[in-house]
């Protein structure tokens, strides 16, 4: 584990006269990540981060290997060794059994064919699966019903001791890509280009087996669903490769609004144009979804967007928010966000509105000449209202965060604790507010030299 000091983060030189990404100075007054630890221990890529509780995170990729780690020093806690093949799934899963003790586990899947569950405080196994026909792609856990999902070519139900409750018949090939769980027992599963809604219902016989139901197919989607996400108990998102983001109702499964003109400037005007060529499905891909009450921020090729569910709308953007794609963005609680890239950095930006200008007057033109002005000055003032009660938002850029050197594949954000990220580069690094880490040893040092005083009065 090695820990640096670094300064604000640095463009390379000559990048900033050939791309049009922002870029900030040295002086990132409101990036407090002043300091990193980096952790050594992952052989491949690692592409996933969970955190198990406050202080507790746990990395997998392509290695196989699953290491647990402590948030606050970097300390590596546990090593687990028990996957043949890289990881294709990580989730955490907590016992909710009343009659026991609370275990803090996780479950992961490989492209071994396996599924293990582990104990985070001991590193053992709890219980392995090794009964799958294809490689799982994704975990889902529902707490509530105290059932973990596992989406390959087939869905499967199972209890926390991996005993398999229910199944679907085979799915396609493909197998599911994404899982969601929405209200009244149900989950939406990414299939392709469909959006496969299944419900859950224990058996009426009193023994502990499950029915798994398959209920709607949506089928809006023009290519494959990339994202998935739940806002609430009323509203999932979901985005596909060519750049296709839908709003829908969690209890109907209606289509409730979508926005398929991400990189389209005359959309957004209010975002300085960029000249392009042509883009490619990539440069428009959905990669990412997050999301709070108000708004759904998306990674879409190597920009980031902010969309308003409520005025359904993109309301702030920036379309080249890197030099590659994003491939992980998440909200902070003070309207930051935070984003990585497969060009290595991280950004952190904020959520600004703009400050607007009154509205000047407009001419009526060809149509005054002909004596429709007045008429139409209703329309104008109905236009120029709108306007001004409309607010217009940007996205600022505050930090920028340089120390891998390869495509950063996620991160978790441990609130004053720091920020966790993970790299193609075989790396995790946390990185750590300065000012609250240079309080703490100072605290550290002055607990020490009064406890040394005390012992010297007590000689």
């Amino acid at each position: 584990m090695l820990r640096w000091l670094i300064g604000g983060g640095r463009e390379p030189q000559g990048l900033a006269e050939k791309s049009s990404v922002q870029t900030i100075g040295e002086e990132q007054i409101q990036n407090p990540y002043t300091e990193l630890l980096v952790l050594k221990g992952h052989q491949d890529i690692v592409r996933f981060l969970v955190q198990i509780d406050d202080c507790r995170f746990a990395s997998a990729g392509d290695d196989g290997i699953i290491f647990l780690w402590n948030a606050q020093t970097g300390e590596k806690l546990n090593e687990l060794h028990g996957h043949t093949h890289k990881i294709t799934a990580i989730a955490p899963f907590s016992s909710s059994d009343v009659t026991e003790e609370k275990n803090d586990l996780i479950i992961t899947a490989s492209a071994d064919r396996t599924v293990i569950v582990w104990d985070c405080t001991s590193g053992r196994q709890i219980q392995k699966v090794s009964c799958f026909h294809s490689t799982v792609k994704c975990l889902t856990v529902l707490q509530r019903l105290n059932v973990w999902l596992s989406g390959g070519s087939d869905l499967c139900v199972w209890n926390r001791k991996l005993d398999l409750l229910c199944k679907t018949s085979h799915l396609t090939d493909a197998g599911i890509s994404a899982l969601v769980e929405l209200p009244k027992y149900c989950v939406a599963a990414a299939v392709g280009k469909e959006l496969i809604i299944f419900k859950l219902s224990a058996s009426n016989n009193g023994s502990e087996s499950w029915n798994i139901l398959e209920v709607k197919r949506l089928v809006d989607h023009q290519d494959n669903i990339s994202s998935l996400v739940s806002v609430n108990d009323l509203t999932f998102v979901t985005g596909s490769h060519i750049g296709e983001l839908i709003v829908w109702d969690a209890l109907d499964w209606t289509k409730q609004a979508s926005e398929c003109n991400f990189w389209d400037s005359s959309v957004h005007p209010d975002v300085q144009p960029e000249i392009k060529l042509s883009q490619t499905p990539h440069e428009t891909s959905v990669q990412h979804l997050t999301s709070d009450e108000e708004c759904v921020f998306a990674a879409v090729g190597k920009g980031i967007y902010v969309y308003n569910l409520q005025m359904k709308r993109v309301i702030a953007c920036q379309r080249t928010a890197h030099d590659s794609s994003v491939l992980h963005i998440e909200k902070l609680p003070n309207r930051q966000l935070i984003s990585c890239s497969e060009d290595g950095s991280v950004r952190i930006w904020e959520l600004r509105e703009k400050q607007q200008l009154p509205a000047e007057p407009v001419s009526t033109g060809f149509f005054n000449m002909w004596g429709f002005g007045r008429a139409n000055k209703q329309a104008i003032q109905a236009a120029k209202k709108m306007h001004e009660n409309t607010p217009v938002y940007f996205l600022e850029l505050v930090g920028d965060l340089i120390g891998h050197s390869s495509a950063v594949q996620m991160f978790l954000y441990f609130g004053e604790l720091g920020l966790a990220t993970c790299s193609a580069d075989h790396l995790i690094i946390l990185w750590k507010d300065g000012e609250r880490e240079s309080s703490l040893r100072s605290l550290t040092l002055f607990k020490k030299l009064a406890q040394n005083g005390d012992l010297q009065l007590r000689l």
